[in-house]
Order: structure tokens, then sequence, then C-alpha cells
């Protein structure tokens, strides 16, 4: 299939990922919402079965949503009733397009070495006032789950830096407890950022 096991899971279990059974609170994305004007164009990266997109297209703005997995796209257009682009992170090649970019949970997936470029191109794809969330699972050091997905498991303080470094103006982390599809117990890393 690919030579990543973390987007291997998500294509063989696009089916089950998507059927599960979760009450999210949408404190965040309410949050990233209001930062935006009514209307904004939003590129969804990462939109698995396309939850905060439906919600996203619900509120009346303009959502673009993308999966790195066929399947889970596949899953989303069934959701969503509308096309779900294909395209891995690093595939992202637009400039001053997007008034946010809201990338929950999908980022961590990419190797810590290739991280900084996939954010520079989220800043390019970004308008000038626009913003940016992200989350990651917190760590010292990157490593696989039970699933044999892979997380970047970065500090905040390397984030900050690389945020910095591609563009971004210092930008906002806070640290929750929270979970996931292993049910492990786990600290999150919730990264808000607009353009320097």
């Amino acid at each position: 299939m690919h030579d990543d096991p973390s987007l291997d899971f998500y294509e063989a279990n696009a089916d089950a990922y998507a059927g599960r059974s979760r009450s999210v609170p949408h404190i965040r994305l309410d949050a990233f919402l209001g930062g935006l004007v009514s209307g904004a164009r939003i590129l969804e990266l990462g939109c698995g079965a396309g939850d905060d997109s439906a919600v996203m297209l619900a509120r009346g703005f303009d959502v673009v949503p993308t999966d790195g997995s066929a399947g889970m796209a596949q899953q989303a257009e069934i959701r969503l009733r509308r096309p779900v682009r294909v395209m891995r992170f690093s595939e992202l090649d637009e400039t001053g397009l997007y008034d946010g970019v809201w990338a929950n949970a999908c980022l961590l997936h990419v190797p810590l070495a290739e991280l900084p470029p996939v954010l520079g191109k989220i800043r390019r794809a970004l308008r000038p006032a626009g913003l940016f969330y992200a989350s990651f699972k917190a760590g010292q050091g990157e490593g696989y789950d039970q699933f044999g997905r892979y997380y970047n498991r970065p500090t905040p303080e390397w984030l900050t830096r690389q945020y910095k470094a591609q563009g971004f103006a210092e930008p906002v982390i806070e640290s929750a407890e929270g979970g996931g599809y292993d049910g492990v117990p786990t600290e999150w890393l919730h990264v808000v950022a607009r353009p320097a």
C-alpha cells in the first residue's frame, strides 16, 4: 500500500474507525471558528470521517476537507455528501487561499524531521490574517502505538521554534489530558497560531 504504517492503519480500518461511537466536545473547534469571519474558507487536513467538517459546513463555513487515506476520504464523502480530496500533507501546494487551516489529531503522524516543511506549506496556504489549529500527543520522543501508528510527540518548546521558523507568530500552546482511539490516557498539545 504505502511506506507509512499510520496511513496503512487508517486505510485498512476506515469503516471501523469512521463507525466508532464517540462523543467529542467542540470547545476547541468552537474557539477556532469564533476566530474567523462568517463564511470563511477553511482547509481541513486529516478530516477522517468528516465529523469536524460537518460541523463547520453546518455553521456556514466554506470547507475543503482532505485526508491522506482514500478509505477515510470515502467515509467522509458519504457523511458530507461532497468530494473529499485525497492528499498527503507534503502535497499541499497552495498559496494564500485559506482563512483557516484545521488539523485536529493528524499532523502528529508526520515524522518529526518532516514536520517543519509541512508547517511551512500550511503557512503559505494561509491568507495573511489566517488562523491555524493543530493538536499533537505530547511526549519525549517519537514512537508507535499498539496499532502501529507513528506519533512524533513533540515538546511545546520544539513546536514553538518550528512554528516561528516557518513564518508563524508565537503560537499559543495549551496542554490538556485526553484519550484517543487506543484508549490510553494521553497529554495533548493544542496549538493555535497566526502568520507573523
